[in-house]
């Protein structure tokens, strides 16, 4: 047997043990049977057949990097979050990623990007998840589960399918601003790096006095904002489906490292009950005329991570974990996704997620939490319940009791989801195809819908759309309908 060189590391099983061969099986004679004693062919022939994990239902194809938060500007005025104080350093992990397609999917698909964050605070993780447009098809979360199935595969011949996306959207006028924006130049940024990111959710900031704000967050790309045609994208998808995925590991490697200003939108908390659209309506933005833009810090990615499997496909991002000083709004997404994106986690990779290496918070973990399946960290309290009076941990009411919330203020919570004098559905995207887009991008919108449309969509459907796009805009639906035809 040829002796490995010193230098190299010997191959051992799971439990450490030294192995005997990386090549051949333990068989009677050499061209013999396997015997069933070879635990380590076993061990390898078993551990393959279990190493994929269920892939993401949604936001299955991404990539990531660990990198720093530096606060730039003082928001102390806003918030307590000890992140957000001034001068603070917050390591943090990003994740980018397609929403509808699959694990295996190119990355130049038209669809919205995930742009999910995660800072290791003083008191715990404290997860941004958003997307790289500030608004989302719907706006309650009855509807979520419907919607990303018309964006799937259909179920009958396993292919995705432009005639069930036109009919959900169409029978969803809410709809009307983010297919705005996905028909437009960001529906395929040029890479990650040219890309923004938002909270699109609302949330809650509470001083160190105690005073509550709305807030939206901004990740505004240093790198500028950048897209790819329609052609290009369908060319890069035949040509490198992980355009995006190499893009953003290549340029962190040549130390390249990307960078983004976090800006956030801020609306005093009595502001909500009478402004004149929900402002907890995630198909809607705040005009920044109304709530200009504040600088927060700025976000760098320095480090790719070492293995992509362990701290990005078992990385797990919540809008649950909301730190002192921040909490929800109203927003009915967002309080559904509070339960949603924890759970889909525990199906995934497990109740013990937040032991693996991409999730365990940086600061020390006091929980009651015990048990279940691939936990390895003992419960760091005296007695496993609480109260007791072993030592174990208490709440800190003096310091933590005022949780960010709105349970006080049911009044102006009702009052928010009662008609206001501008709570239409496709205002704003009609007020974006006019005002923001230019003569260009307005071109681009109309070749990008057509070209949609014409790609199976039925007869009924066609004509609900081309309804549509009228009401976002009376002459960009009429150039819709006049390529539609001539195509």
């Amino acid at each position: 047997m040829t002796q490995a060189p010193q230098h190299v590391p010997y191959t051992t099983t799971n439990a450490g043990i030294p192995v005997e061969s990386d090549e051949h099986s333990l068989t009677v004679g050499s061209n013999g049977p396997i015997l069933l004693q070879d635990h380590y062919l076993i061990e390898k022939m078993a551990q393959f057949n279990r190493e994929r994990v269920p892939e993401r239902v949604v936001h299955a194809k991404g990539s990531g990097a660990y990198g720093t938060f530096e606060v730039t500007n003082d928001v102390s005025q806003f918030t307590k979050a000890d992140l957000f104080q001034p001068g603070k350093r917050t390591e943090m992990l990003a994740r980018f990623s397609t929403v509808a397609g699959e694990l295996g999917s190119p990355d130049t698909w038209r669809d919205p990007r995930g742009f999910a964050l995660k800072f290791y605070t003083e008191h715990g993780n404290y997860d941004l998840v958003g997307n790289n447009t500030p608004v989302f098809f719907v706006r309650d979360p009855q509807k979520f589960q419907d919607f990303i199935r018309s964006q799937k595969r259909r179920p009958d011949n396993g292919l995705r399918d432009h005639d069930m996306q036109w009919d959900f959207w169409t029978l969803s006028p809410e709809s009307a601003h983010m297919v705005t924006w996905l028909m437009g130049d960001r529906g395929v940024p040029r890479t990650y790096r040219h890309m923004n990111g938002y909270s699109s959710h609302t949330y809650m900031w509470v001083n160190a006095g105690g005073e509550r704000f709305w807030v939206k967050y901004h990740m505004k790309t240093d790198q500028g904002v950048e897209f790819l045609t329609q052609a290009d994208a369908d060319r890069l998808a035949g040509e490198d489906g992980d355009v995006h995925r190499r893009d953003l590991f290549d340029s962190i490697q040549r130390g390249e490292h990307p960078s983004w200003t976090m800006r956030v939108q801020v609306m005093p908390f009595a502001d909500a009950a009478d402004y004149r659209f929900n402002p907890f309506d995630l198909t809607k933005v705040w005009p920044h005329s109304d709530y200009p833009l504040i600088e927060v810090g700025r976000m760098t990615l320095n480090k790719n991570p070492e293995d992509h499997f362990v701290h990005i496909e078992q990385s797990a991002f919540e809008p649950s974990n909301l730190v002192p000083g921040i909490g929800p709004s109203p927003d009915k997404m967002l309080l559904g996704r509070l339960f949603s994106y924890p759970d889909t986690h525990r199906y995934r990779i497990g109740p013990n997620y937040t032991q693996l290496p991409p999730n365990r918070p940086r600061s020390k973990v006091n929980s009651y939490a015990k048990d279940g399946p691939m936990r390895y960290e003992a419960a760091d309290v005296g007695a496993p319940y609480a109260p007791n009076s072993y030592g174990g941990p208490a709440a800190d009411v003096q310091r933590f009791g005022d949780i960010a919330g709105w349970q006080a203020a049911g009044e102006m919570v009702r009052e928010a989801y009662a008609l206001h004098r501008e709570d239409d559905d496709f205002g704003q995207a009609g007020t974006m195809v006019r005002e923001v887009l230019d003569d260009a991008a307005r071109d681009r919108l109309v070749s990008n819908i057509a070209g949609h449309l014409l790609d199976g969509v039925s007869r009924p459907v066609l004509a609900r759309a081309l309804q549509y796009w009228q009401n976002v805009d009376k002459e960009l639906g009429e150039r819709v309908a006049a390529e539609v035809d001539g195509g």
